[in-house]
């Protein structure tokens, strides 16, 4: 099954404001995860998100990129086969998890 990519607004401004090899490796974990963005218990490569730090994150997935301490979340449009990124920043905090939450009320997901 092939997946089309898409970028809130903002995850893609997320993506443009990291530095040029941050960047390069954020796109590389992506483009790996695009040819299976399935959770893990679905033989897939993300990780399922449910509630973090008081942000509702079920339904959503992540990537983390380990030696860059980033992650991505993202959401899979099921009905589409869209794997849509919904942000991209720093794992130490909490706060990409309230930032996630934020944007899936912001666009109705």
């Amino acid at each position: 099954m092939t997946w089309n990519l898409e970028f809130l607004p903002e995850a893609r401004k997320d993506l443009r404001n990291l530095d040029g090899s941050q960047r390069q490796r954020v796109i590389k974990a992506i483009d790996k995860t695009l040819k299976n963005p399935l959770p893990r218990s679905e033989g897939g490569y993300g990780i399922e998100l449910g509630h973090k730090g008081g942000a509702n994150l079920t339904g959503c997935l992540e990537i983390k990129l380990r030696g860059e301490g980033l992650r991505a979340i993202y959401k899979l449009i099921r009905t589409e086969t869209e794997m849509l990124v919904i942000i991209i920043g720093v794992r130490e905090d909490e706060e990409v998890y309230d930032k996630a939450d934020d944007r899936l009320k912001i666009y109705g997901l």
